[in-house]
């Protein structure tokens, strides 16, 4: 089977958020389960081209596009040698991709991601390879569907090439003036887009991608669902209704040979599910690196994230303080994003001085001591596709506080005292006393140490592996290709 797998981001090499780690996976997974699987990113000024010893493809060297009036001239880069079994493909064009940021407000964000879409059906051409599906992600990959079915259905080379878009994020859409229909060289196919949308002077690259990609996924069940609906749907739950038989939610999966405490490189103890002495000596260590005072009976509570609204910090804001004058316990917070959150995070530790400690930006080695020394993770998002720090959390013993939607709903089981069954903390409702309560049960079940070492057992025994969740990718491509 051949997969080409489309993406703005793909760690190592360029990552903002969790698409990278997912796109960098399934290549990965991919490989090894024997598909011929090709994944193309841009050659953002970022990555570091000598570190990956990168080289050129000498097939696609001085490639010329034109989009609209705009002339751009790329190269293709690959890796020297493959870490993994698949091929990795970089477009280089520096006029649009050496930007201090991999992504921007700058007035030709719709051409940096066009060319992408572009050079990689280009770049299929040019190698003589058909995909039998191309595998989009997000808005930026999300034009190669009507490209397929316009400007490049004459290639014979692409007739059984089918598409399958993910979302792994709704919110993120592509937004752009009508009149940038013509840099997309789709003018005569105006027909194609949404009447109302270029009525009220825009073009929605994601939206083009839902009409047209033969099938849709993304990144949990539960959050398949929530798009449908209007509190979701970011304005595409009718679209995303109409054609929820082709939509599908697979939840992502971790690899576990990079979060596992039991062979974790990061940290300075390791652990295991028969053995958690571990894990109280890398509490130890964490608060030392912090300065905050160590207590075995004081709760870490833990949050690794983006401070914006979806993330719940509002929630934090009004609840946390209860948690912090009424219980014994440490808050540590690795974190970055809005200067307002930021602020107060900066307060709240200087507040708390012997209870919070908050670090600003983001730090590998941290993240993952973080894993290994808190006790429980707050994740209270207003909405998350997936979530993968739950996840990651629950393989440490770290007990996650969740509220109930998109992938935490799909993970998180919430304890039950009487069954003694579950895996966290669950909360339903989007305020800051369901928050409250949240925290409060987990803070008071963990004086309950047999109890405690029940949810972490029960939580270290989940199975979120990628060795499993590529079975489900293998399973949709085979039904898609029969389409």
């Amino acid at each position: 089977m051949n997969i080409c797998l489309v993406s703005s981001e793909i760690a190592p090499f360029a990552k903002t958020g969790g698409l990278a780690d997912v796109t960098a996976a399934l290549g990965k997974y991919l490989a090894k389960n024997g598909v011929d699987v090709r994944l193309i990113m841009p050659l953002y000024a970022q990555v570091d081209t000598k570190k990956h010893e990168m080289v050129a493809v000498e097939f696609a060297r001085n490639c010329q596009v034109m989009l609209g009036t705009h002339k751009f001239v790329y190269d293709v880069f690959t890796l020297k040698e493959s870490p993994d079994g698949a091929q990795y493909y970089f477009i280089h064009c520096p006029s649009l991709y050496a930007r201090p940021t991999v992504y921007t407000d700058d007035v030709d964000e719709h051409l940096r991601f066009t060319l992408l879409d572009v050079a990689a059906l280009e770049l299929c051409q040019r190698m003589g390879w058909a995909p039998d599906i191309f595998h989009c992600n997000d808005w930026q990959s999300a034009l190669i569907p009507i490209y397929l079915k316009t400007l490049y259905q004459w290639d014979s080379l692409f007739k059984k090439t089918k598409t399958l878009l993910s979302i792994h994020n709704l919110a993120y859409q592509g937004s752009f003036p009508a009149d940038s229909i013509n840099d997309l060289n789709l003018a005569e196919y105006y027909s194609m887009f949404d009447a109302a949308e270029l009525y009220a002077g825009k073009i929605n690259f994601l939206r083009i991608g839902l009409m047209h990609s033969d099938y849709l996924s993304t990144v949990s069940p539960t959050y398949a669902q929530e798009i449908q609906t209007e509190t979701f749907g970011e304005g595409m739950h009718e679209l995303l209704r109409s054609r929820s038989q082709q939509l599908i939610g697979i939840l992502n999966g971790v690899d576990y040979e990079e979060w596992n405490p039991e062979t974790d490189k990061h940290i300075p103890y390791h652990y295991s599910i028969k053995n958690l002495a571990g894990k109280k000596h890398n509490k130890k260590v964490l608060l030392d690196k912090l300065g905050l005072p160590y207590s075995a009976q004081a709760p870490v509570l833990a949050m690794i994230t983006r401070l914006v609204e979806q993330k719940g910090i509002d929630l934090l804001k009004d609840s946390i303080e209860r948690i912090l004058d009424s219980f014994d316990v440490r808050m540590v917070i690795l974190a970055s994003g809005q200067p307002e959150y930021e602020h107060y995070l900066h307060s709240l530790q200087m507040h708390y001085p012997d209870k919070v400690a908050f670090y600003k930006g983001y730090n590998t080695d941290l993240a993952h001591l973080i894993e290994a020394g808190a006790d429980i993770f707050l994740m209270p998002s207003r909405y998350e596709p997936c979530g993968l720090n739950q996840i990651y959390s629950l393989k440490y013993g770290t007990v996650p506080v969740v509220r109930k939607t998109g992938g935490l709903a799909d993970t998180v089981r919430l304890y039950n005292w009487e069954t003694q069954e579950g895996t966290g903390f669950v909360f339903e409702h989007y305020n800051a006393d369901s928050l409250h309560w949240a925290m409060e049960y987990a803070v008071t079940t963990y004086t309950k140490k047999k109890a405690w070492r029940k949810i972490q057992i029960q939580g270290m025994r989940e199975d979120f592996s990628w060795e499993k969740q590529i079975k489900e990718y293998l399973r949709l491509y085979e039904k898609i290709k029969q389409l």
